[in-house]
């Protein structure tokens, strides 16, 4: 059974409690930069496969943007150098079960 809150209308939730968060600690995140910006790759080959196979999860699956922290732009063209890595058999598609 629910318990009725003081003075709030059905369907809308009770204002927050102010406080230091729930108790969890703040940390500060190091902003990821590109590994291509920063070493100056301008062209990503897609016969380099060790270059390229830092990109790829161990299932085979390529590692999105927010993990790598690659920028928009060397990620289409990783993703480009992957895929074509793929079809001439230098990366796998998936992993071995």
């Amino acid at each position: 059974m629910a318990v009725p809150r003081e003075n709030a209308p059905p369907g809308e939730r009770p204002p927050r409690r102010e406080g230091s968060g729930g108790g969890r600690r703040q940390y500060f995140r190091r902003r990821k930069v590109c590994k291509f910006c920063e070493e100056k790759i301008d062209v990503i080959d897609y016969k380099d496969a060790r270059l390229v196979s830092e990109f790829i999860a161990e299932r085979g699956k390529i590692l999105p943007r927010r993990l790598t922290g690659t920028c928009s732009t060397h990620q289409r063209a990783l993703t480009e150098a992957i895929k074509r890595a793929r079809n001439i058999a230098l990366l796998p598609f998936a992993a071995g079960i």
